[in-house]
Order: C-alpha cells, then sequence, then structure tokens
C-alpha cells in the first residue's frame, strides 16, 4: 500500500478516536449539569424517533397495527407480547384487506 492509504487509514483512526473522546467528555459534562435526565431517557427517545421515522408514509393500516402495538405496550409492559400484537395486528390487518 501506498503512503496515501496509510495516511487515509491513520486520519480515519484519529476521527474515530475523536469522535468517542468527544462524547465521553460531553456525556460527562451533561451528567453534572442540570440537564442529566435527558441521558435517563435517551434509549426510549431514540426508539421513539426511529419508529416514527419509520412510519411516515406508511399507509393507515400500518399506523392502526402500531396503535396496538402501543396500547400493547402499555398494557401489559412486555416487549415480547408487544412485539406479537402488533404483528398479529399487522397481520391480521392485511389478511382483512385494511
Amino acid at each position: 500500500m501506498s503512503g496515501q492509504y496509510w495516511a487515509v487509514i491513520g486520519l480515519l483512526a484519529i476521527a474515530a478516536f475523536a469522535i468517542r473522546v468527544t462524547g465521553l467528555i460531553a456525556g460527562g459534562r451533561i451528567r453534572a449539569s442540570r440537564h442529566a435526565w435527558v441521558l435517563d431517557e435517551m434509549p426510549g427517545l431514540l426508539v421513539v424517533s426511529l419508529v416514527a421515522s419509520s412510519l411516515a408514509g406508511q399507509p393507515p393500516a400500518t399506523w392502526l397495527a402500531a396503535a396496538i402495538a402501543v396500547g400493547a405496550a402499555i398494557g401489559t409492559n412486555q416487549v415480547i407480547a408487544t412485539m406479537a400484537l402488533g404483528m398479529a395486528a399487522f397481520a391480521g390487518l392485511g389478511w382483512l384487506g385494511v
């Protein structure tokens, strides 16, 4: 490999390390601030944002199945039950032609 390839590999390694160090420093500062609650809520916020972006532009049957899954999540507080009921609702709505 030429020196250019090694330079690119080195630059990418430095960038990856810098991203991790920056996240570590920022996380420490956020934990020490009044915004620490955001880190506690981050996993749920990420899941909600992924689901919301997945639902954008979907037909009403998908939204209805998602609403049934939310109801199952609230009612059961079980991940497996939520997934099973959401999938069953989606399959049932598809079978009914909705």
